[in-house]
């Protein structure tokens, strides 16, 4: 079973997996590192002179082949959710865990990236608040778990992720429910 990670660009995705996967004993994807292997280049490169909905296309590839391949932790981009396709196959091909991070604190820990396509404009909190109040629904609609990040360390994070995952039941192919199977 796949576990995976969304949320908004900077609320810890790719660090919780790295962590998580290290902890449970598997192995580990970052759709935005595929993509950017695939594309040869940097997403914001991509992004600029193709566009977003090109880069889209790509992401729905990668994340199509990502979840249908040995299961991982598997860390997606802040716009994988934007596609209903990605929601679905997110949702139904493994346990989505929607790291909840508020505007305010992304631009904390955003305010002088510049790798982040979407964030190079002028008022960077303004755009992280339209973000979230686009992408906060569509999260929600693919997450198992909502987990909220506020000022929380790695280690509580992924002690959090980990309590869910033991809390539930993984569907199995007879569609009964088996508790999941955790390396600690």
């Amino acid at each position: 079973m796949h576990i995976i990670l969304v949320g908004m660009p900077g609320s810890g995705k790719s660090t919780v997996a790295r962590t998580l996967a290290r902890r449970m004993q598997m192995d580990l994807a970052d759709s935005d590192h595929v993509i950017e292997q695939r594309l040869g280049g940097t997403i914001r490169s991509y992004f600029d002179q193709h566009g977003e909905a090109a880069f889209r296309d790509v992401e729905e590839s990668v994340l199509d082949e990502l979840t249908n391949g040995p299961p991982v932790v598997l860390a997606t981009g802040g716009g994988a959710v934007l596609r209903s396709a990605n929601r679905q196959r997110l949702h139904d091909r493994g346990r989505v865990i929607y790291l909840r991070t508020s505007p305010e604190q992304l631009y904390r820990r955003l305010r002088r990236d510049t790798k982040r396509p979407l964030l190079q404009v002028a008022d960077p909190l303004k755009r992280l608040k339209e973000m979230y109040a686009e992408r906060d629904p569509l999260y929600r609609e693919c997450a198992h778990f909502v987990i909220n990040t506020h000022s929380a360390a790695l280690s509580t994070l992924v002690s959090r992720v980990l309590m869910q995952l033991e809390l539930a039941p993984v569907p199995t192919n007879d569609g009964q429910s088996a508790p999941p199977s955790l390396s600690l």
